[in-house]
């Protein structure tokens, strides 16, 4: 129930009624029994400076972001992690008596299916070079892979992209290929990423490889899809056609938002119960 003492947390974006994040997090507050509510807030580009002023008046305790704040974000922020620095990228802050401080928990998020395994002779692949590839490289990074292979399209934007990293903090082992140059890569991929919207509605029928460029992948390779809606993409589809093992997007938003949330309340979360609301909506 809401009352007065309730604290608030929240999604930031535009559009943001999209979200499922106050699905999970109000599931997670609730089994918790803590005297919180997660709300989807609409903030307009134009309007974030004066956003953030008002959540400090209000007293909100933090909030995440999406679209198109990510980065616009980071000059209104006091204190800002190594990481999410290294991503360029902000999607969780919290109050702090120092003012706002931001991370990146979708490097978390995306790493937590993948901790388990050794990665030291599996190479990444990293279809696309947008934001989402950002916590990708990092992830892959800190994984450990040996090298990490980004494709993108168009050459200048793959360029400034490469050349981000070359000054980032991280240093990764990073190269930047055209889309024409999967086909030399692919047979040596450990783990090949999806970090393009392709897949998505409503491009569902879409992938962004052939199913003969995923018949190249090492038997052994993983194929990993941010793209959570539909469940499985046509990407993974394929890849499971081919005898690989796949992972979506699903575990690196219950994940991120896992990490979020433990930041916000300080205390372990019930992921399970984040996945299993998530799980519910996307199939009711």
């Amino acid at each position: 129930m809401i009352q007065g003492t309730t604290q608030l947390l929240g999604v930031i974006g535009d559009p943001v009624k999209h979200s499922l994040s106050p699905v999970m997090h109000n599931a997670a507050i609730a089994a918790l029994g803590l005297d919180y509510v997660y709300l989807p807030l609409p903030i307009a580009a134009a309007d974030l400076p004066a956003a953030v002023r008002g959540f400090e008046a209000i007293g909100l305790r933090g909030f995440n972001i999406t679209i198109p704040h990510k980065q616009a974000i980071l000059p209104l922020l006091n204190e800002v992690s190594e990481v999410a620095q290294a991503v360029g990228a902000v999607n969780t802050v919290w109050r702090t008596a120092r003012g706002w401080s931001g991370t990146n928990t979708d490097v978390m998020g995306f790493l937590a299916p993948l901790r388990d395994r050794d990665w030291q002779q599996a190479p990444a692949a990293v279809l696309g070079n947008g934001g989402a590839a950002r916590a990708v490289v990092a992830a892959c990074h800190q994984l450990g892979c040996p090298e990490i292979w980004v494709f993108g399209r168009r050459s200048e934007r793959l360029q400034r992209f490469i050349e981000s990293w070359q000054i980032s903090p991280l240093r990764p082992r990073i190269a930047g290929y055209s889309w024409s140059q999967l086909d030399d890569y692919l047979p040596q991929a450990g783990l090949i990423i999806n970090a393009t919207p392709v897949g998505m509605a409503p491009q569902a029928a879409a992938s962004p490889l052939s199913s003969e460029q995923i018949a190249q992948l090492p038997k052994a390779a993983i194929a990993y899809d941010l793209i959570y809606t539909p469940r499985p993409t046509q990407f993974l589809k394929q890849a499971a056609q081919a005898g690989l093992e796949t992972i979506d997007g699903l575990e690196m938003l219950v994940q991120q938002g896992a990490a979020a949330l433990e930041i916000w309340v300080n205390q372990p979360v019930p992921i399970d119960v984040m996945r299993a609301a998530l799980l519910t909506q996307l199939e009711g």
